[in-house]
Order: C-alpha cells, then sequence, then structure tokens
C-alpha cells in the first residue's frame, strides 16, 4: 500500500484562481466594501512581506498601511489592478517572448531573499534575458519598493548609472568611428 503525501501549500495560490478567473466577482464586492479592499490588502501586506513575528507593522507603518488601501478606495481601482491576474491566465502566462526569443533590452535584476517563489539560477536567467546587474538583497520580499525604498532606490540609480555609462562609451565610439 503507497503512503500518499499530505497536501502542503507553499504558496497560498486562493487569490490567484479567484483573480484569474473570476476577477469581476471580487471587484464588485471590494469596491462595495472599504473594509473588504482593507482586509484583502492588509491580509497580503502581512503575509507578502518580510515581517518579524509576522507583524504588519515591523515593516509598515499604520500610515503607510492606510495609505495604499486609500489609494485604491479613492481612486476606485481595485478592479483594474486586480485584472492582471486575468490577463496572464487569458493570454497563457508570463512569457515576453512566445516565439522564444532572448530579450536584449539591458535588464536589472534585484532578488529580495523572502520572495513568495523563488527565482531561477542566473545561468538560466542570462539565457532569456540580457542580465546587465544582478543584485542578491539582504532582507525584503513580495513588496520591496515599500519594505525597502533605499535598497531599491540604491540599486535602480546604480542600473541607471551603468546604462549612462553604456551610452557615453557608445556615443564616443560612434563619433570615433564615424
Amino acid at each position: 500500500m503507497r503512503t500518499v503525501k499530505p497536501f502542503k501549500i507553499s504558496v497560498p495560490d486562493g487569490y490567484r484562481t479567484q483573480q484569474a478567473t473570476r476577477p469581476q466577482t471580487l471587484s464588485y464586492a471590494m469596491m462595495d466594501s472599504p473594509v473588504g479592499i482593507a482586509a484583502w490588502i492588509i491580509e497580503k501586506m502581512n503575509s507578502w512581506s518580510d515581517t518579524k513575528d509576522n507583524d504588519v507593522e515591523s515593516v509598515y507603518t499604520k500610515d503607510e498601511l492606510l495609505t495604499n488601501i486609500m489609494v485604491y478606495i479613492v481612486t476606485r481601482t481595485f478592479n483594474t489592478a486586480s485584472w492582471i491576474y486575468y490577463g496572464r491566465h487569458e493570454e497563457g502566462g508570463r512569457l515576453l517572448s512566445p516565439e522564444g526569443r532572448r530579450v536584449e533590452v539591458p535588464t536589472a535584476c534585484a532578488l529580495f531573499p523572502a520572495e513568495l517563489l523563488a527565482w531561477p539560477p542566473r545561468s538560466y536567467v542570462e539565457r532569456i534575458y540580457n542580465v546587465a546587474q544582478w543584485t542578491e538583497m539582504p532582507r525584503g520580499r513580495h513588496f520591496a519598493a515599500m519594505e525597502q525604498p533605499e535598497l531599491m532606490l540604491e540599486d535602480i540609480r546604480r542600473f541607471a548609472r551603468t546604462l549612462r555609462q553604456r551610452q557615453t562609451t557608445n556615443e564616443v565610439l560612434s563619433r570615433s568611428l564615424g
């Protein structure tokens, strides 16, 4: 007799299934309920952030949480924000190039250690993207721009500097060859 391994969900997926298959149902409920939007967002911010002792306020202030919630309530955009999952579902996933071509645009990758899904190895990513910068961050999770804004900003600035340096180098080469 075979033993069946217990089913374990490592990444809660109910939200994705709901938004990918029935986004309007969720949207109508949320648009009529500011408390519903707050509960949905606070739960995601808590479970998808690199918190201490499962305390959302160890990463965000109440003002930051309320501001994020109010953006959705005041602009009435909970519905449009949730449609990305439906679009991915309908269009076949996350493939940027259905033809399988490598993305040649210089790309920066910021890997936050507590992200929901692990990144593939750099060697794999480099087969698909022109990786110009690969940064393994010391902390952070899914909402990195809000959790670790200084780390994210410095990484973006460093990447922008490398792009400017490449552009300057290319301009000098063009003038000397032209």
